[in-house]
């Protein structure tokens, strides 16, 4: 369902998924590593498509399992699609959130 030149972009800097993930083994290393996450949807998310975009618009609740750090993200992913394949995906999150979830040092 995805194009050989996927791109999935995640903000931020400071947690271990941010940062640009391209082609299929880049988004299978992403998927890999979003297992580190546990991660609940209290609602199922909006969708809204217009031509070849669509936007997902949701929250999430989980935790980071390395620091047991929760965290609680309202989100836009904002996903392309041409031919019938994603072609791009970039989210839009908390990204200070996810930093600090991740953060294994004290504050």
């Amino acid at each position: 369902m995805s194009d050989d030149g996927i791109e999935w972009i995640i903000p931020g800097a400071d947690w271990p998924l941010a940062g640009a993930h391209r082609g299929h083994a880049g988004v299978a290393d992403l998927l890999h590593m979003s297992s580190e996450l546990e991660t609940s949807f209290p609602k199922p998310p909006e969708f809204v498509a217009q031509g070849d975009r669509v936007l997902m618009i949701g929250f999430s609740r989980g935790k980071v399992k390395a620091t047991n750090r929760r965290f609680e993200d309202n989100f836009v992913f904002a996903i392309t699609v041409r031919n019938g394949k994603v072609t791009k995906i970039r989210e839009y999150i908390d990204t200070l959130a996810m930093a600090w979830a991740s953060e294994t040092t004290g504050r």
